[in-house]
């Protein structure tokens, strides 16, 4: 690999922690309204504290440390005193199920669990706890919930001196398992090196244009790559401020304060602004967004601002295509929103878009140092400096991934343009069978449905002899649903939308139905992955026998009740 790879994000955090060691790294809204804010210097002295402390418990080198929480302050402090003790870290999703953690705690052989903030009521730590190996120690950062026979961080920070001789990894030395959140069944435990971590921080940073007086708000699961390659290894190596969403209740109070200069997300929140906005704006208004008068001017800074994305240079979004009339309505307020296409094997690293290059639908080209081609099958193979060491314990399962020239296999089908862009088709095990004996597959069919109103759509049809799809309603569709004028106009939009769709199919594609759903999909009822992805095996479960009843009625739309 690349000499520029040789360094680690340990080596970056000391590099800042000595340049500007009262420069602001961390700020913290917290529950009760106050805000804190943490040095590079007062983070240096926590995580030595803490580093001192796991030195202390006489644990094997590359000891497995787990960390669940939401994201915070303390959340990175204690990812850096893993390492900075020579250890690993193994991160849990706040909102995990007790199955799921009990198999990754003893898969990956946890030592030590750090438990963070969580919320009661969303988040499961009451069915975990009760899972948690008697061997695991416990301890409990700040703002974590009750935790029986924990050690208090508090109380670390107390009886510790920072540790000064700190390890300094090699770059190939395993910094992190991160474990898939599991939409195809068992997590996966992706084991990434410093190295790989480090060419991610490296590569993203140029393309991006990183100096300390950027700002970012973290919102989205650090446990996650996207968000601990995004905001984590980004911050340490660029040396820039984070800002931490403290609830919901509070989005758009952090998000104002923190003005981030590089901002990510997924379509659903994208979506949300939109509406809001356009909530609040009359047929004049929103017309004047798409000239270039002075008023058309001020209106357009009014409502970045507006949204505490004024300052933003750089905006990307993922996961899913977002409506074309969405993407435009950005583009007329002056932000392009730039598609980026990754996953946790490669770090979230592959293809960007272009600033001036967008093509709606397309992830944009492969990124420096990746190799992309269209396999056999329409699956999309890569090779990446960012390309993981393997799946931990699962030497059989790391080769059947990787193709006999040493491309990783993505599982995604994909084609690609003129240009290199790259659109994402389908996943090469999603595809079902018909009654008739004809293979669907339904990611191309979801992205026909892309709609301000429908929050998610899932293309079902297995052993029927057409598909049909689930349309996830927004909080505003459902609203409309409770009013008799409302929703006959809502399902016509939505007719409209299925005919649309239908008219762009094969034969053996065309939707049969479509049905709204007003039953929230979330990671707490295990409809969704806790990086908001459906979880299609749980949704087929829960409405595929629905569906003969559904198609009986003979209506085109049906309403899900809640």
């Amino acid at each position: 690999m690349s000499g520029k790879y040789t360094n680690t994000l340990v080596h970056r955090f000391l590099h800042w922690e000595n340049a500007q060691p009262d420069a602001v790294y961390l700020t913290e809204s917290l529950p009760d309204g106050r805000i804190v804010d943490y040095t590079w210097r007062q983070v240096g002295d926590e995580a030595r504290r803490m580093a001192a402390w796991l030195r202390s418990q006489e644990l094997a080198p590359n000891s497995a440390v787990s960390i669940v929480g939401k994201n915070s302050a303390h959340w990175i402090i204690a990812d850096l005193a893993i390492w900075l003790a020579g250890h690993l870290s193994v991160p849990l999703y706040p909102g995990i199920s007790a199955v799921t953690a009990r198999y990754i705690l003893e898969h990956s052989g946890v030592r030590l669990l750090l438990v963070g903030k969580l919320d009661g009521q969303t988040d499961c730590w009451d069915a975990v706890c009760d899972i948690v190996p008697a061997h695991v120690r416990v301890v409990s950062l700040p703002m974590s919930p009750p935790v029986p026979h924990a050690l208090a961080w508090e109380t670390i920070m107390a009886q510790h001196s920072p540790l000064r001789d700190v390890h300094l990894p090699e770059p190939d030395d395993l910094a992190t398992i991160i474990y898939t959140s599991g939409t195809t069944g068992r997590p996966k435990g992706v084991m990434h090196s410093f190295r790989t971590i480090y060419a991610y921080a490296i590569e993203s940073g140029e393309f991006c244009g990183y100096h300390p007086g950027d700002r970012v708000l973290s919102y989205l699961p650090l446990a996650h790559t996207a968000e601990r390659s995004f905001v984590e290894s980004n911050s340490l190596c660029h040396g820039f401020r984070v800002y931490f969403n403290d609830s919901l209740a509070s989005f758009t109070e952090d998000l104002h304060r923190a003005r981030p200069t590089v901002f990510i997300s997924m379509p659903r929140l994208w979506t949300k602004f939109y509406q809001a906005v356009c909530a609040r704006l009359g047929a004049s208004e929103q017309a004047l967004l798409h000239t270039e008068s002075p008023e058309a001017g001020a209106l357009k800074k009014h409502i970045l601002a507006m949204l505490g994305l004024d300052e933003t240079r750089l905006a990307f979004t993922g996961s899913a295509p977002l409506p074309a009339e969405i993407m435009d309505w950005y583009r007329a307020l002056g932000l392009e929103l730039l598609d980026v296409y990754g996953m946790t094997e490669n770090f979230s690293y592959s293809h960007y878009s272009r600033p001036g290059q967008v093509r709606v639908g397309y992830s944009g080209q492969a990124m420096p140092g990746v190799e992309c081609r269209i396999d056999e099958g329409g699956e999309i193979v890569l090779k990446s400096p960012t390309m993981m060491l393997g799946y931990y314990r699962e030497p059989e399962l790391t080769a059947e991934s990787m193709t006999a020239d040493g491309f990783f296999r993505t599982g995604d089908c994909g084609e690609l343009d003129e240009l290199g862009r790259l659109k994402i088709t389908g996943r090469v095990k999603e595809i079902f069978k018909t009654s008739r004996g004809k293979y669907v597959a339904p990611s191309p069919i979801e992205n026909r449905l892309s709609h301000p109103k429908v929050d998610a759509a899932c293309v079902m049809g297995h052993g029927h002899a057409q598909p049909f799809a689930l349309l996830l309603m927004s909080a505003a569709a459902r609203v409309e649903l409770q009013n008799g004028e409302a929703r006959h106009a809502l399902c016509k939009q939505m007719q409209t939308l299925l005919d649309r769709a239908n008219d762009e199919l094969e034969a053996h594609e065309k939707l049969d139905f479509v049905v709204l759903v007003k039953e929230s999909w979330t990671a707490s009822n295990g409809l969704l992955t806790p990086t908001m992805k459906t979880r299609r095996k749980a949704i087929e479960e829960r409405y595929l026998p629905l569906a003969r009843i559904w198609a009986e009625l003979g209506q085109t739309v049906v309403v899900e009740e809640d």
